[in-house]
């Protein structure tokens, strides 16, 4: 029953209306602080609009000068697509994982001890501090990265990696950091989902015969859906992330598409600017005018992930 549904059911008892009704408030602050975010940042973000126009989501160019405000210019170009780069990344690491470790811990580890140990482990994981990360990315993760991946891979594949790996720090490497990162969180949404698999359903595939292997397949076609939100919440996710990124990415202000370069994300343009954003008239503005747009981007994945997995489980239920 919905909270309107509730609020208008006469049936219901004064303590469980007034339940419902700190529901609705609950839902109408969080509504309410969501949209106050984004006023605030359009607001905010209002003086560069007003110069650049939209020109500051299109350009590649970041010309900081101090006073002399008609000289600045900026555009979001390259953090946008640092940004989205990062993220597609990072979930094409972080899905496999999340599945081998969901199916490790549900399938194929012998006693519910050793399970629960395991999963106790990733919830950990979950739990460290992002700059933890973000270090064990710059000193072990982008060397690693850099001598045994790309430039193996820059060698045996010149034309699709065109660009030589002088760093580690890379948007490749913080594409493998953040989904690294991601795992704990889209392995948990999967596991609630895989758990929850119908035993009637278990039941008559492994009647029809099936080996594990084959149940496995038919258990994950079924969960379909809850992947692909856990893929879009983890984009979210890995397009948010600021001070790991901001370690590992490079901290580079171009365009390329080769993952091999360092680049930049919104997040960490950001947490590396802001800091001396008061000695120019418009760099503030431009930071604010990224963050709506990382504020637009993660509400649209969001919410889409949250319909599907909405959309799944009133089909399990067979609403």
């Amino acid at each position: 029953m919905g909270l309107l549904e509730a609020l208008l059911n006469t049936r219901l008892s004064p303590r469980e209306r007034l339940y419902a009704l700190s529901l609705l408030a609950v839902a109408t602050l969080v509504a309410a602080l969501l949209a106050a975010f984004a006023v605030t940042f359009f607001v905010k973000a209002e003086p560069i609009f007003r110069k650049e126009g939209l020109g500051v989501y299109i350009w590649n160019v970041w010309r900081a000068v101090e006073n002399n405000p008609e000289a600045e210019r900026y555009g979001l170009a390259a953090a946008i697509l640092g940004t989205v780069y990062v993220a597609v990344i990072a979930i094409i690491v972080s899905i496999p994982l999340s599945l081998a470790l969901v199916l490790l811990t549900t399938e194929y580890l012998p006693g519910r001890h050793l399970q629960e140990a395991v999963s106790a482990l990733v919830d950990a994981m979950a739990a460290l501090p992002t700059i933890v990360y973000g270090l064990w990315g710059v000193a072990v993760l982008a060397p690693l990265l850099r001598n045994f991946v790309m430039l193996p891979l820059y060698h045996c594949c010149p034309w699709l990696f065109p660009e030589y790996p002088s760093t580690g720090t890379t948007i490749f490497t913080a594409g493998v950091l953040m989904g690294i990162m991601s795992v704990p969180y889209v392995a948990a949404l999967i596991r609630e989902a895989y758990i929850m698999v119908p035993r009637s359903i278990r039941e008559a595939v492994y009647a029809l015969g099936a080996t594990k292997s084959e149940a496995i397949r038919v258990f994950l076609g079924y969960i379909k859906p809850v992947v692909i939100a856990a893929a879009l919440l983890g984009f979210g996710r890995a397009a948010g992330e600021t001070v790991a990124v901001a370690l590992v990415v490079g901290d580079t202000f171009r365009i390329s598409l080769s993952p091999f370069t360092p680049g930049y994300t919104i997040a960490a343009l950001i947490a590396t600017q802001y800091g001396n954003a008061f000695l120019y008239r418009y760099m503030e503005s431009a930071l604010f005018a990224g963050g709506l747009m990382l504020l637009i981007i993660g509400v649209a994945v969001n919410t889409a992930g949250i319909a599907l997995m909405n959309r799944w489980i009133s089909r399990m239920h067979g609403r």
